[in-house]
């Protein structure tokens, strides 16, 4: 009886410790790369992609994995476990895990420079917009005008920008027509020149840096 008891106890201590790793309010991680750290705030508004995203990061999943697509001005992407292992030159892109997560679109979380959102396959094949499992971007974007904001929401009718993303748009920047379209789930917090110096390194004509940038790991904090 007594090993019994304590074998629950020890049981409710990890069902316990798993759920605090997975559901704490105001995650914080630390992305290590080749070229300086980012500090990582995870959004508990988009509960779904934060617990898939701090799963890979405990399984190691994206040791090693490359920023294989860099634009300037717009964003850096991440995840795809075929740069794990990739030669010079080669495409990246296709790799995933096997699997997607829905959607979390929430008008309060959007496409800010810092901004940390899911990437996903096209709508013409995915017009759920359902989120690739473990490729990821950060965006960079540039400064907006408020007329430029104007003639988006006119195109498209799914976007309406609140006063504060005006404010946000119009000062530090962002990707504002992705909002509402990919899911945003964390900003950068510390280390917003980091990706400044990602997005400016030459790449090739698949957007892909000529020189490696590495994630070496991603912590929990």
């Amino acid at each position: 009886m007594k090993k019994t008891v304590i074998l629950i106890v020890s049981l409710i201590y990890v069902v316990s410790f798993s759920t605090k790793l997975y559901s704490q309010s105001n995650t914080v991680v630390i992305i290590k790369t080749t070229v300086g750290d980012l500090k990582i705030k995870l959004y508990d508004e988009t509960p779904m992609h934060k617990e898939n995203f701090l799963k890979l990061i405990s399984d190691g999943y994206y040791n090693d994995i490359l920023f294989h697509r860099v634009i300037n001005n717009f964003m850096i992407q991440a995840g795809d476990p075929n740069s794990k292992f990739a030669k010079p030159g080669q495409m990246l892109g296709s790799g995933d895990l096997g699997y997607t997560v829905p959607p979390e679109f929430q008008p309060e979380l959007y496409h800010k420079k810092g901004a940390l959102a899911a990437a996903r396959q096209s709508d013409n094949i995915n017009p759920q917009k359902r989120s690739s499992a473990g490729q990821f971007y950060i965006v960079q974007g540039r400064v907006y005008t408020d007329k430029e904001l104007d003639i988006m929401e006119q195109k498209n009718a799914h976007i309406k920008f609140t006063d504060e993303q005006r404010i946000v748009y119009t000062s530090i920047g962002g990707t504002p027509h992705l909002d509402y379209a990919y899911t945003v789930f964390g900003e950068v917090i510390e280390g917003t020149h980091v990706i400044d110096e990602i997005a400016s390194v030459s790449t090739d004509t698949n957007n892909r840096p000529l020189t490696d940038i590495k994630i070496k790991s991603i912590s929990i904090q």
